[in-house]
């Protein structure tokens, strides 16, 4: 059983306030994170990842991350928004959209973010409405015959995102025409991907694919966005990618492409979940013990706290607070109180006998977590803590929503 590293203390302080469920953040985990990412590549290549603000878009998160030196990849409006109002400004912002609407396009303009193009017909909507040129243009590119297997995104033949070369090289020349100068080229075609060998395929497409727009345009490409998809293991009996090796392989793979006789492209990823995801826990009681066909234990958290079991049937890793080393295990379901059989955090699990009154810590939930909830039924948002072991710091980042807050857009 993985054991949570906010001490149990600091737990129950957050307990005795009577509120829970919540989420809390190991802040000196991710700083940590965030340096060793960022340092990964430093001796070698020019390298910067943008956050991905949808993976967790606390602003005191994004904060913490910013401040250690990555941008923010925004795919919205309000996230957009919200990188302004941390601080990030002009190129620390790729703003990576699809099916976009011309106000996201108008803000991100505004703030002189990186503007990442996700289909050809986005070029002449943008430019028709607002008249306005980008200070740097990227293309998101769709390779169409790339098999990853992954379930979250899909074949790429499949999928919503991109474009195919042919509209790589139709959009470039229509924004050099427009009086682009400066411009990169992204893909992103898995999710929670645990494989080296996808990475380096990828970057090897990637390169080889800058080149031959390179030479039948005549354009150089700043940077190429090789996107995220790091996944982190969510099951016990999966190995994490080790980032330092990725870096180094990434930059074997490099300088088989690229000459430092020539120009250097610098190399950018999107990694949101393999910065925060190990490093957040959501922490609920046992509200009731039933026992039918199944053992089923119900919690205080519910599918509408923690999306990904439910709609990936997703596996997180429970702890039982103060029983992880019993033997005595059983089997359980474990529920929230939703009016939906999906709303379950475990199936056939096997757990330490649970008692009501238990504390469970559900683990790696530090990015796609609370950002994904809902208010279905009625259920209130919960609260989200930091906690800083080297500050001795436990901080509030947001309060626990109230039923005021759920009511205020009604109208009766």
């Amino acid at each position: 059983m993985r054991i949570a590293k906010i001490p149990s203390r600091i737990i129950q302080e957050i307990q005795s306030q009577s509120n829970d469920p919540f989420y809390i953040y190991d802040i000196d985990a991710i700083n940590h994170n965030v340096n060793l990412m960022q340092n990964a590549f430093n001796e070698i290549l020019n390298f910067k990842n943008f956050y991905a603000v949808k993976a967790n878009p606390n602003p005191q998160i994004l904060k913490e991350i910013l401040n250690g030196g990555m941008g923010m990849d925004c795919s919205t409006y309000t996230d957009l928004k919200l990188a302004q109002l941390i601080g990030a400004k002009g190129e620390q912002i790729i703003f990576t959209s699809n099916n976009t609407p011309l106000e996201d396009f108008e803000l991100a303009l505004e703030l002189g973010a990186i503007i990442n193009f996700d289909d050809i017909t986005h070029i002449p909507y943008l430019f028709e409405n607002l008249n306005k040129t980008p200070n740097v243009a990227c293309c998101r590119y769709n390779p169409g015959d790339l098999k990853t297997g992954n379930s979250i995104i899909g074949n790429p033949l499949e999928a919503k995102y991109g474009m195919t070369k042919d509209q790589l090289i139709q959009s470039y020349k229509v924004l050099k025409e427009k009086g682009c100068t400066r411009f990169g080229i992204h893909t992103m075609v898995a999710s929670n991907e645990l494989s080296l060998d996808y990475f380096i395929q990828t970057a090897q497409i990637m390169f080889q694919t800058a080149i031959d727009i390179q030479k039948e345009l005549g354009i150089q490409f700043e940077f190429i966005n090789l996107g995220g998809g790091i996944g982190i293991p969510y099951h016990p009996n999966q190995t994490p990618i080790d980032f330092q090796d990725l870096a180094n392989q990434i930059s074997n793979v490099y300088f088989d492409y690229f000459s430092s006789d020539s120009y250097l492209p610098k190399i950018n990823m999107e990694c949101g979940r393999f910065v925060t995801g190990p490093y957040g826990y959501l922490v609920t009681k046992v509200r009731h013990i039933k026992r039918t066909y199944k053992n089923y234990a119900g919690v205080t958290a519910s599918m509408a706290d923690l999306m990904r079991p439910g709609m990936y049937l997703a596996h997180h890793e429970i702890q039982v607070l103060g029983k992880e080393n019993q033997d005595n295990l059983e089997i359980y379901d474990v529920t929230g109180n939703l009016c939906e059989n999906n709303d379950k955090f475990a199936i056939d699990r096997k757990l330490p006998i649970l008692e009501v009154g238990d504390t469970l810590i559900i683990h790696d939930v530090g990015a796609h977590g609370h950002c994904m909830g809902f208010n279905y039924n009625g259920l209130l948002r919960p609260a989200e803590y930091t906690y800083s072991e080297s500050k001795h710091e436990l901080k509030l980042i947001r309060r626990r929503q109230a039923l005021e807050d759920l009511f205020a857009t009604h109208i009766y």
